[in-house]
């Protein structure tokens, strides 16, 4: 009977101290476990694909964004010579329609003086006839001057406006210049001959001939142009530091002009 109550002691024991343990050992739920096993690699793997993609945003937004300042500046530069040419003809117009009202003018001066000579009572037929010959030779001569003059002109131009034959129109624009260096078209010249050697990329020559038209004619309409296209020479000799000096004189000087509103974004871009 004593045996028997140890031994029921004995295992009343064990079995509270079975219950104890188990009430004591930590308790692991599975899913819980492998939801936080698995959420770092998710995470991990998920903010590199973020990044790349806003990193492959970005890189197609500045690509277009480039494309669309290369478009933006090529057509800046197709509508300047578009320009150029539209003055080039304008100015082809006006040369040739002063010409032809210079030539009026001297035939009705030259009508007038015959008109004069024959109505007075003093002078006889011959002496009527021979005075207005000899003003007609002289004014035909003055004439044949100023159209010598325009004709050199208008045939430089006209190879640059009607032929587009550039390298033979630069010689003629040199030959002009030599030729008539006091000549009213003188700047428009020298500007025409610095536009087609800037074409020909020819810069330093191209900056000689605007610089001229900039120094030696400064109440010229073409020195706002001219000062526009040393500023573009600079640009592409990279001399970017002057080529900002002359688009600031270009808004300051001319800010209502054409070579001002082609200025402002060039300056801009710098």
């Amino acid at each position: 009977m004593k045996l028997n109550k140890v031994l029921f002691g004995m295992s009343f024991v064990v079995t509270t101290l079975a219950v104890v343990a188990a009430e004591s050992a930590p308790v692991i739920d599975i899913t819980k476990t492998g939801a936080i096993k698995n959420s770092p690699s998710q995470y991990t793997s998920s903010v590199p694909q973020t990044i790349a993609e806003q990193l492959a945003n970005l890189e197609r937004k500045l690509d277009a964004r480039n494309r669309a300042q290369v478009n933006v500046q090529r057509q800046l530069d197709e509508l300047q010579n578009e320009v150029n040419e539209l003055r080039g003809v304008t100015e082809l117009h006006t040369h040739q329609l002063s010409q032809v009202l210079n030539r009026q003018r001297e035939l009705y001066q030259e009508l007038d003086r015959r008109v004069t000579e024959a109505l007075k009572p003093e002078n006889n037929v011959p002496a009527a006839l021979v005075a207005p010959a000899k003003a007609s030779s002289d004014a035909s001569v003055n004439y044949s001057t100023n159209l010598t003059e325009n004709q050199a002109y208008d045939s430089a131009v006209n190879l640059v406006l009607k032929d587009k034959q550039y390298d033979k129109a630069i010689p003629e624009f040199q030959a002009f210049n030599r030729q008539f260096p006091n000549s009213s078209y003188a700047p428009n010249a020298h500007y025409w001959l610095g536009q087609l050697l800037f074409n020909k990329t020819e810069y330093i020559k191209a900056k000689n001939e605007f610089n001229l038209v900039v120094e030696q004619y400064i109440d010229s309409n073409k020195r706002s142009d001219a000062m526009l296209k040393l500023a573009m020479v600079e640009q592409k000799l990279n001399n970017d530091a002057a080529a900002k000096s002359w688009y600031q004189k270009v808004l300051t000087q001319y800010p209502d002009s054409s070579a001002a509103q082609l200025a402002k974004p060039r300056l801009e871009n710098l």
